[in-house]
C-alpha cells in the first residue's frame, strides 16, 4: 500500500513526481451537478505558483491545470475527476552531483531506507512540487463547497517567520493578498522581506514559519467523536504537507500554560443561537464544530536545501560535504500558504458529505421550542 489518497467520501489520489512529464490529482467522490472548468481551479494554483517574485523559488511553472475527466459542459458529472498539471522547467542536471549523497534535512536517506533505490531530481515524490495537485483538489472542494456551503469560507495567512511574528493588534484581513508573504501585519511584512534578502543573498541561509488557516462559516455539529474527530483529521491533513512539523488547534501547545478559568470558552444565549466568550478551542469540541471560526496553525520547517555546506555521507556510506544548488524556497512556509488553505477545503467538504450520510442534517434544538 502507498497511501497516496486522502479523504473520506471526498477523496482525492496524487501522483507524479517533481521532475516527471507531470504530476496531478485523481478526485473521487464529487457530487454531480456542479459548476467547473479549469479557470476555477486556476485561481488557487496561482497562489502557489513558483517563480512569482523574489522571495520564492525561480523555477518557472505556469501550472496550468487540465481537466481530463469527470466533467461534462462545465459540469461534474459524479464520477472521478482527473487533473493533470505539466512539469515544464525541470533542471534536473542540478541534482547530478546528489544522486548517490543524501542532503541533510531531506528524505533522500529515509526514501533509500524503505524502498532501496529513489528518485534524486528534486526529490522526486517527496517534493513539495507534489503539493500543486492537492491545491488543484482543493479547488474543486471550494467549488463544491459553493454550491452546498456558500457560508464557508478559508483564509490562510502567515503569522511568523523565524522568531519575527505579527501584532495581532495590527491584523488587517485586507493586507493579506497585499504582499508577497500573505502577511495580515504590513509593517512586519516589510521586515520580513529585509530578512529573507539578507539570508537568501549574503547568509546562503533559510527560514521556518508558521501559516495559520481559518475556516468562517462552517456549521455547528460537522465532525465525529473519537477516530473521525474534525480537528484529528485537520491535524493530518497540515501534517502531510511538505517540510510541516507542528500542527495546533485553537490554542493549541499555548493552552498548556492557560488555567482552566481562562482556556473554557464561556456559553450564552444569542439571538441565533449559542454564542461563545472566545475561542480558544479554535472551533471544535469533542471532534465537533461548534459553528466558531475553525482556527488550525502548522509550523513548516527551514527549507534543508541551502548553499552552505552540511556534513553527509554517501550511499556507500564514506563522508562528505554537501551544498544543494538549483533553485528554492529561502521560506517554503510562503507558499505553504494556499497548499493549507486548500487541505483545509478538503476536510471540511468531507465532513459535511460525511454528516449528510449519517444525520442527514438534523441538529439538537438548544434554546425554546
Amino acid at each position: 500500500m502507498s497511501f497516496n489518497t486522502f479523504g473520506h467520501l471526498f477523496r482525492f489520489t496524487t501522483w507524479g513526481e517533481s521532475h516527471g512529464p507531470a504530476l496531478g490529482a485523481t478526485v473521487d467522490g464529487c457530487p454531480p451537478g456542479v459548476p467547473l472548468d479549469e479557470v476555477m481551479i486556476q485561481q488557487w494554483l496561482d497562489k502557489r505558483r513558483p517563480g512569482q517574485n523574489k522571495n520564492t523559488t525561480q523555477r518557472r511553472e505556469p501550472d496550468a491545470v487540465e481537466i481530463l475527466s469527470g466533467v461534462y459542459e462545465g459540469r461534474t458529472t459524479g464520477t472521478p475527476i482527473q487533473l493533470m498539471i505539466r512539469n515544464v522547467d525541470q533542471r534536473s542536471k542540478d541534482y547530478g552531483d546528489i544522486a548517490q549523497t543524501f542532503r541533510p534535512g531531506h528524505a533522500d536517506i529515509t526514501y533509500h531506507q524503505k524502498y532501496g533505490l529513489r528518485d534524486p531530481r528534486g526529490g522526486g515524490r517527496s517534493s513539495a512540487r507534489e503539493t500543486a495537485a492537492r491545491v488543484a483538489a482543493g479547488g474543486v472542494a471550494r467549488a463544491v463547497l459553493g454550491q452546498i456551503a456558500p457560508q464557508v469560507q478559508v483564509k490562510g495567512y502567515m503569522v511568523q517567520m523565524g522568531a519575527k511574528t505579527i501584532d495581532r493588534s495590527r491584523f488587517d484581513w485586507d493586507a493579506i493578498d497585499q504582499n508577497d508573504f500573505w502577511c495580515p501585519d504590513p509593517a512586519v511584512a516589510a521586515e520580513w522581506e529585509d530578512y529573507l534578502d539578507f539570508l537568501r543573498r549574503k547568509d546562503h541561509n533559510s527560514v521556518g514559519a508558521i501559516i495559520e488557516v481559518v475556516a468562517r462559516g462552517v456549521p455547528a455539529g460537522i465532525g465525529a467523536p473519537i477516530y473521525a474527530k474534525l480537528d484529528s483529521d485537520l491535524a493530518a491533513a497540515m501534517m502531510t504537507i511538505n517540510a510541516v512539523k507542528g500542527v495546533e488547534i485553537g490554542e493549541g501547545m499555548a493552552a498548556a500554560a492557560l488555567t482552566g478559568r481562562d482556556n473554557a470558552d464561556e456559553i450564552f444565549m444569542g439571538a441565533n443561537g449559542p454564542e461563545y466568550s472566545s475561542n480558544h478551542a479554535g472551533g471544535i469540541l469533542g471532534g465537533i464544530s461548534t459553528g466558531q471560526d475553525v482556527v488550525v496553525r502548522f509550523a513548516v520547517k527551514p527549507t534543508s536545501s541551502i548553499l552552505s555546506p552540511r556534513a553527509s555521507i554517501r550511499i556507500d556510506g564514506t563522508p562528505t560535504e554537501v551544498v544543494t544548488q538549483g533553485r528554492h524556497d529561502p521560506c517554503v512556509g510562503i507558499r505553504a500558504v494556499p497548499v493549507g488553505e486548500a487541505m483545509m477545503a478538503c476536510v471540511i467538504l468531507d465532513h459535511i458529505l460525511l454528516d449528510r450520510g449519517q444525520t442527514g442534517g438534523q441538529r439538537g434544538r438548544i434554546g425554546p421550542a
